[in-house]
């Protein structure tokens, strides 16, 4: 049984851990014709790497990735595409100190009863080192979706612990700063609001939003192949989410009917409440995704925990740790729609791709 791939027409079989020789992934079903170069996924797995600001873990990889097959000539060839990143800044021996102990809120506990074995360098395969091949692969989707169906995905912070980071929104700021924040009002709060959470040695959760525009009417399918249950089972499969919301989410707890449900007009859908998706098939409008991420497990604040013996013990995780790890995980969140979308737009293509639209669109 294969646990370490996604997708149905378009596969993604991630392999590697965090502190083995290497990463990568394996894309298969992708179509033919794209043109990319490994500078534009570099590009891409920059915006995810550590060590970019100081309010990530300083674990500097150079995410130089090979491209071993699939492409000729600058192109995909519609044949498997195999990415490998090398890890060259792996720092194991950090890790030494507490390879017998289990990290509270980590997968030790659960990856050593599961597999009688377990790699404690840096969490092995439950680290999140493995979504930089996610966001490898998601740049062939996101390029491909822009190209071919002018579709554009735009994610964001929203919320810092209890710091509010989008109230006002301005997609030209994401990039500017290291928190991804859309609001260039709230940058030097965030940073002094981190410089708190550094200082005192704890960590903080995160909110993530992510939009993509330009998604045509029709993707998805009824019941088992719905698009927002394949976004939500994408999303809650990054490292360290809690939560996933489609729309208003659980805003839509104290909706009432008349507020909550999108009236149409001809000249547009009066809001957007479902978040683009009716019946697990897209609307037509943006679709908008918020992602939660628990706080940091790994923490140099001693914490009680038991050992592999069954001892009660006292750990500190000492080394290279995110004091938000949902700083990072904007790249991914786009990287998962990307793949999410460019898989029922293949999915759509083979069984509807020849249906006739068969009423006037309601314009977005």
């Amino acid at each position: 049984m294969s646990t370490n791939s996604f997708g149905r027409v378009l596969t993604i079989t991630t392999f590697g851990e965090s502190h083995g020789p290497a990463i990568g992934c394996v894309i298969d079903g992708f179509p033919p014709g794209l043109a990319i170069t490994p500078e534009e996924i570099r590009e891409a797995l920059m915006r995810r790497a550590t060590g970019q600001s100081r309010w990530t873990s300083q674990r500097r990889e150079q995410e130089d990735v090979q491209i071993l097959s699939g492409m000729f000539e600058g192109q995909t060839t519609g044949h498997p595409i195999a990415l490998v990143i090398e890890n060259t800044d792996a720092r194991s021996k950090d890790y030494s100190k507490i390879k017998d102990q289990f990290r509270p809120g980590h997968a030790d506990y659960t990856y050593h009863h599961k597999y009688g074995i377990r790699d404690y360098r840096g969490g092995g395969r439950s680290s999140a080192r493995e979504t930089a091949m996610r966001v490898a692969a998601g740049a062939f989707a996101a390029k491909y979706l822009k190209i071919h169906h002018n579709i554009t995905i735009t994610g964001w912070m929203a919320q810092i612990g209890s710091e509010v980071c989008d109230a006002h929104f301005d997609a030209e700021v994401i990039n500017t700063n290291p928190f991804f924040c859309p609001d260039a009002s709230r940058i030097e709060a965030l940073e002094e609001y981190m410089k708190g959470v550094w200082k005192s040695g704890d960590s903080v959760g995160a909110k993530v939003k992510v939009r993509a525009e330009g998604v045509p009417v029709g993707w998805g399918a009824p019941v088992y192949a719905k698009l927002d249950t394949d976004l939500a089972n994408a999303m809650m499969s990054i490292n360290a989410t809690k939560g996933v919301e489609i729309g208003a989410g659980f805003d839509s707890v104290a909706q009432r009917g008349t507020e909550h449900r999108d009236e149409m007009t001809p000249d547009g859908f009066l809001s957007n409440h479902a978040g683009g998706i009716l019946g697990g098939i897209s609307t037509g409008q943006p679709i908008e995704v918020a992602v939660a991420f628990k706080p940091t497990s790994s923490l140099r604040l001693a914490g009680q925990t038991v050992d592999v013996r069954g001892e009660p013990t006292e750990v500190i995780t000492t080394g290279r740790h995110d004091p938000c790890v949902g700083i990072r995980a904007i790249p991914i969140v786009e990287a998962m729609m990307a793949l999410v979308l460019m898989d029922h737009l293949m999915l759509h293509r083979a069984q509807c791709g020849d249906v006739p639209a068969q009423t006037p669109r309601i314009p977005t």
